[in-house]
């Protein structure tokens, strides 16, 4: 679907995208890392809105540099900033989307009531957009980007500035996209949750430049040297008791702990350490490597590399 080679991207001095080498399939990707990691960059240097220093992207076949317009015609874009036309209403913002993607008016107009019955906007499409709280722009600029049924959408902070419930309502959107259909997405995000809650894969960048690619089942393959345990009884006293047999725990939640520590004893010395503080062990499986976890050992390595 997407193609990265070397790809560079100098604004003066500052190299914002360094070398970068990428190949993202179908599907929910996730584009996460952190604040300035060059995310947006890079869905501007594949939309064409950025040109390259040097390297190679292309998209669907298409070459970043030389095919930029049609890559515009063929996939839709959701910009993290507000993008609203003062003076439009909900509707006319969308219809007007459509057009410059190509749709007849008439067309436009019929699709812009459909996609935004589907993004759940409802009598508010008739007013202005610039009176929308946040969560409506957001659902808005998502029905800009999908107006012309394009099979490639990306999407730059979508959950940004959204309550609990807008969020899980526009993760809900993306999932539904690829899930029903089978448009792939790329999801630009700081917000590790959101990739876990919607995406298929994953491409972490940091400082431009990518430290992992890869699909979060294999990375939840990945099996760590810790236990997870669930019990009954007091917490506070289980993690005392392992420490005090050399144990290393972490609270996962009211009645899950992950302990860790040396030695192929582990497992005996947790149920001792439960027997010691009067806890009932009720699950113990093999720890998985977390999202966050290995998101923060890229980060890291990466920062240490340049030290």
């Amino acid at each position: 679907m997407i193609q990265l080679n070397g790809v560079t991207k100098f604004y003066g001095g500052v190299k914002a995208l360094d070398d970068l080498s990428a190949t993202l399939g179908e599907g929910v990707i996730g584009l996460l890392g952190p604040n300035g990691a060059g995310k947006s960059t890079l869905i501007k240097v594949l939309l064409g809105l950025v040109r390259l220093t040097r390297g190679e992207a292309r998209v669907r076949g298409l070459d970043a540099r030389r095919d930029s317009r049609k890559i515009r015609q063929r996939v839709g874009y959701m910009p993290e900033d507000d993008c609203s036309i003062a003076g439009l209403s909900g509707v006319q913002a969308v219809a007007f989307a459509g057009e410059l993607a190509g749709l007849p008016p008439r067309t436009s107009l019929r699709r812009a009531h459909e996609v935004l019955d589907y993004v759940g906007v409802a009598e508010e499409r008739y007013r202005e957009v610039q009176t929308y709280s946040t969560g409506m722009k957001q659902k808005a600029k998502f029905a800009q980007a999908i107006i012309h049924a394009p099979n490639l959408v990306f999407l730059d902070e979508p959950t940004g500035g959204l309550d609990p419930q807008g969020r899980e309502r526009m993760l809900a959107l993306i999932r539904n996209l690829f899930g029903k259909r089978r448009v792939s997405v790329v999801v630009s995000t700081h917000i590790l949750q959101d990739v876990e809650a919607c995406c298929d894969s994953v491409l972490i960048m940091s400082r431009g430049r990518a430290l992992v690619n890869d699909t979060l089942a294999a990375l939840r393959k990945s099996v760590d040297a810790s236990l997870v345990i669930r019990f009954t009884g007091d917490g506070g006293a289980f993690a005392k008791a392992l420490a005090g047999r050399g144990c290393e725990a972490k609270s996962l939640g009211a009645d899950e702990i992950r302990a860790s520590g040396e030695g192929a004893d582990l497992p005996e010395r947790i149920f001792q350490g439960a027997r010691d503080c009067g806890v009932v062990v009720r699950q113990m499986a093999a720890g998985k490597t977390s999202l966050e976890e290995i998101f923060l050992r890229a980060v890291a390595g990466d920062r240490d590399a340049h030290l």
